[in-house]
Parts: C-alpha cells; structure tokens; sequence
C-alpha cells in the first residue's frame, strides 16, 4: 500500500516532505518509529498482559503523544489490543493480536506496517552517561535503546 493511500483511507496526515508515494513496508520483526519499538511476543521477556483486549476502533488509536503534545504515533488497521499490559519498567504502551496487517502511522516518520502475530509496542528507555560502544568508551546525551 502507498503511503497515499494509508492517510486517505484513515484520514490522518503527514508532514510535506515526505514522499506519500512510498509503498509502506510491512515488518514481520523488531522494529521502532521515534521513541516507539515494536517487538515480537516472543522477544518480551518480562512483560506480561492481562485482560481487556477490544477491537482496534476504526478510526484508530493513538498509542503515545510527544511531549510537547504533538506527533502521535497512531496504529490503525484490523486487529485486537490491550492497554493492560505491564513490565518491570514500565514502559509498555500495549499488546497487539493481528491477523491482517496493521499500520502505525506518525506525523514525521510516515507509517510502518506491522505483520500479523502478537506484538508488545512500548517505549525505548533512555540511557544517559557512560556508555561502552565497542572496546572504548564515550560519554553523551540520551539515547533510546529498546532493553
């Protein structure tokens, strides 16, 4: 499906400079939009869901909002979802049953498209200070890292 034809069916949008002629890949695997990751049940670990799974509605549902309360990062589609889901940090948004693709839709990443399965989508973690990137190490700002 081309980007174009994802916001016309849901009526979100994006920003000018991206190319809405774009085919909207659908990922059967780890994947992140900005300060979001989608990882396959099998890789959670830790979480862990309980009840109150319900439809996706059909406009959609917006997963997470920036900060500054802008780009939401909006998954729309076919498929069943619960908010009831908790970790050890507390980062998890919801868990996801697909049958059919889904799309995660965001103002100024475009939309990804996730593949059928079960899927935890949760915040990436910032980690700040000393970090050891290969055999030295450096110090910088935040980074997002999905652990």
């Amino acid at each position: 499906m081309y980007l174009a034809e994802l916001l016309d069916k849901t009526g979100l949008d994006v920003l000018a400079h991206l190319d809405r002629q774009v085919d909207v890949p659908v990922i059967d695997g780890l994947q992140a939009q900005g300060d979001l990751i989608v990882i396959p049940d099998d890789m959670t670990g830790s979480a862990y869901f309980r009840a109150g799974w319900r439809p996706l509605p059909a406009e959609g549902v917006e997963l997470v909002r920036g900060g500054d309360g802008n780009n939401p990062h909006t998954l729309v589609g076919r498929c069943e979802l619960t908010t009831q889901v908790f970790d050890p940090e507390g980062l998890s948004v919801a868990m996801l049953h697909i049958e059919v693709p889904v799309y995660l839709v965001h103002p100024e990443h475009g939309a990804t498209g996730i593949a059928p399965g079960r899927w935890l989508v949760r915040r990436q973690r910032e980690a700040g200070g000393f970090r050891r990137a290969g055999a030295s190490f450096y110090q910088g700002g935040p980074v997002l890292v999905a652990d």
